[in-house]
């Protein structure tokens, strides 16, 4: 019953904030610049509020409260809201100092490493974790020894920004997201850990609300300030139930966002020739004639089929 509140009341939560923040960032003309660098008919979304992402934030801070109960999850809602607090850094420069990349890389990079070192070194040294990474489809595990820390900063920086490069089309990182960590809080379940568990079910109510307003045509984009906060989320979660190279099948998408730009770049660099008509590989799609709708369906759909999968073969 705890559960089914807890996802109820985030929801309803994230409802009412859009509600109420939406015409106040558009009030504050909060809008979000379009890159050049993107498809030319995203240029009709210039000026649509950005910094969505405080709507789940908002209703995740107001309902976890009430189900945290244990160091663990804590630690997650923790890390979460720090790389939450760093997207907002970056959208504020973007939308406030007219800046449209934001932070520079080096300031990002350095702010996320951060959050990333703190993290991984306060789960391990107080017994959150071990250095053992669990091997997915069998039984076994291999001890990382003092490797596992620069291994767990490696995948929580790359799935952060994974979730950041996903967020590229309306409801894209948010339905993504949204199934992963369902995932994540039935095999939370299924293994005990029942503080993450719920925890899940909040940051999943969060999103459906906020997917009320973001889905096509959005009316409010989530921003680094969301993407950030829900990869850090997701990745802190994974961690914490020894999931870290699981992550790397449920977040297929992720994966596949991030290597289709690290080819993208390697190859232009190396031969001049682009591989993708665009990079991500949403946009590329976009490109091949997929309308939004389209390739967030479909996305959302190879994600559930690989959580599914991995939630009965784990």
């Amino acid at each position: 019953m705890e559960k089914t509140i807890s996802f109820v009341g985030a929801f309803a939560a994230a409802a009412i904030l859009g509600v109420l923040l939406i015409p106040l960032l558009k009030r504050l003309k909060f809008g979000q610049s379009i890159r050049e660098a993107g498809p030319d008919w995203h240029m009709v979304k210039s000026g649509t509020p950005t910094m969505g992402g405080l709507i789940f934030i908002g209703a995740f801070l107001m309902v976890s409260p009430f189900v945290l109960r244990d160091i663990t999850a804590v630690c997650a809602a923790v890390c979460a809201v720090l790389f939450g607090i760093v997207g907002f850094a970056d959208d504020y420069i973007k939308v406030v100092k007219k800046r449209n990349l934001g932070l520079t890389a080096g300031q990002k990079f350095a702010a996320q490493f951060l959050v990333t070192v703190a993290f991984v070194l306060f789960i391990l040294y107080t017994g959150r974790v071990d250095t053992a990474v669990s091997i997915p489809f069998t039984n076994l595990s291999v001890d990382f020894g003092l490797a596992f820390i620069p291994f767990a900063v490696f995948v929580l920086l790359a799935f952060v920004n994974g979730v950041n490069l996903t967020d590229g089309i309306d409801g894209l990182a948010g339905f993504v997201t949204l199934a992963i960590v369902l995932f994540l809080s039935l095999s939370a379940h299924r293994l005990g850990r029942d503080g993450l568990s719920t925890l899940c079910l909040v940051v999943a109510g969060s999103i459906l609300g906020f997917l009320l307003f973001n889905v096509h045509p959005a009316k409010v984009f989530m921003g680094d300030t969301g993407s950030l906060f829900l990869g850090g989320f997701v990745t802190a979660v994974a961690i914490l139930l020894r999931y870290e190279l699981v992550l790397c099948f449920a977040g297929i998408i992720y994966v596949i966002e991030t290597l289709s730009v690290v080819m993208q770049v390697t190859s232009y660099k190396l031969t001049g020739k682009r591989i993708f008509k665009m990079s991500p590989i949403h946009h590329h799609f976009e490109m091949c004639g997929w309308s939004e709708v389209k390739i967030v369906s479909v996305f959302s759909m190879v994600t559930i089929l690989f959580c599914a999968v991995l939630f009965f073969a784990v």
